[in-house]
């Protein structure tokens, strides 16, 4: 009877650790170099350009590994998009704070690569803007798709492009672009 007990036990113990390797959660943060498309805006009759912003984003994340190859990572960030804009006489800054939650498929290319690519729903949780230009919409679809690069089993590095899909303003055909480059750590 105790080697029976014995057994279970140390089959239990296996079969939960091979289930916490298919699901890890970690942490990231980085930087983003965003800008706005349909760059030109044009406000009291003043013609403006945009230029991109640096910013940032952090979040949490799942890794969750369904075959060898093949995973999918959801993300849940906080992360800064928008674009500052320059005319003859003014510039002023407009930065859009959203809520982002990428679904990326992970493609493994081997132990240290993996391909992403996913659609990502950003809903907006604060504008700082220098000039009230147009009304903000809340919500952004986004695709993005990058390439993630394991340093160790815990440490990891990525870099993705996210390119919006809807405009992020009701009276302006603008439309979040932003690449992103991160760093992070899988519990």
């Amino acid at each position: 009877m105790k080697k029976i007990i014995l057994i279970a036990v140390f089959a239990l113990l296996g079969t939960w650790n091979a289930q916490a390797q298919l699901l890890r959660l970690g942490a990231k943060a980085g930087i983003n170099y965003a800008n706005l498309t349909g760059t030109d805006i044009t406000v009291n009759s003043e013609n403006y350009k945009s230029d991109a912003i640096t910013s940032y984003h952090i979040g949490l994340l799942a890794e969750i590994k369904l075959t060898e190859k093949f995973g999918i990572q959801p993300e849940l960030l906080y992360s800064t998009q928008g674009a500052s804009y320059k005319s003859a006489v003014k510039e002023f800054k407009n930065e859009l704070g959203y809520l982002a939650i990428p679904v990326m498929a992970k493609i493994y290319l081997n132990n240290t690569f993996s391909l992403e690519l996913g659609p990502q729903a950003s809903f907006l949780l604060s504008e700082k803007d220098n000039v009230n230009i147009e009304d903000s919409k809340t919500f952004d679809f986004a695709v993005a798709g990058g390439l993630g690069i394991k340093i160790t089993k815990g440490i990891f590095v990525q870099a993705r492009y996210g390119l919006g899909l809807t405009e992020v303003s009701t009276n302006a055909k603008a439309k979040n672009s932003v690449v992103q480059v991160s760093a992070g750590f899988m519990f």
